[in-house]
């Protein structure tokens, strides 16, 4: 299925749903037959930016590389889906600049919810001090000003959050309807 392609950002605190909503996102539009991609800030981390920290000029370049990377795969007909933090908003808005179709999905969810969902115990080392730097205890978060789908996620479920990206991308043209799928 031929698509425009488009880079959906997901932006959020740590265990706001980002990759989650990705996975499920990534599901449904494969249904459709169209072709899909996630950029996991993690497993980017882990592949791409090695041996980057977490200073905002190192955070900031991964944030162009992800961006980066997205723009190739949109251009190219992909939904290219990205699930990192992406704290800064100036950064966030520079990879907006430099892509085609861009959509901006604020995965929200209070602090408090997040640490509730943290498995791997990060918020915890943060407020013990083990961590520093850490986005939304002692780093700031800065909230997008413009997004295009907001998922508050304390309040809606993986499905409905999913939904909402949906019905905006085939709003926009860059997927192509149910309907017209089958």
């Amino acid at each position: 299925m031929d698509t425009l392609g488009a880079t959906v950002w997901t932006t959020g605190l740590s265990g706001s749903g980002k990759t989650t909503i990705a996975r499920e996102l990534e599901k449904r539009l494969r249904e459709r037959g169209v072709k899909v991609e996630i950029l996991d800030g993690d497993v980017v981390r882990t592949n791409l930016s090695k041996g980057l920290g977490f200073s905002k000029e190192d955070r900031d370049t991964n944030i162009r590389r992800i961006g980066f990377v997205a723009n190739l795969l949109a251009r190219n007909g992909v939904i290219a889906i990205t699930a990192a933090i992406s704290p800064y908003r100036e950064i966030r808005d520079e990879v907006r600049e430099s892509s085609e179709r861009f959509v901006e999905v604020f995965v929200d969810a209070p602090l408090e919810v997040c640490e509730s969902r943290d498995v791997k115990g990060m918020y915890a080392k943060a407020r013990a001090g083990e961590i520093k730097g850490f986005t939304g205890i002692d780093d700031p978060y800065e909230e997008p000003l413009h997004a295009e789908i907001l998922c508050s996620t304390a309040s809606e479920t993986v499905a409905e959050s999913a939904a909402k990206i949906m019905t905006y991308l085939e709003q926009r043209g860059h997927i192509p309807s149910a309907a017209a799928v089958q």
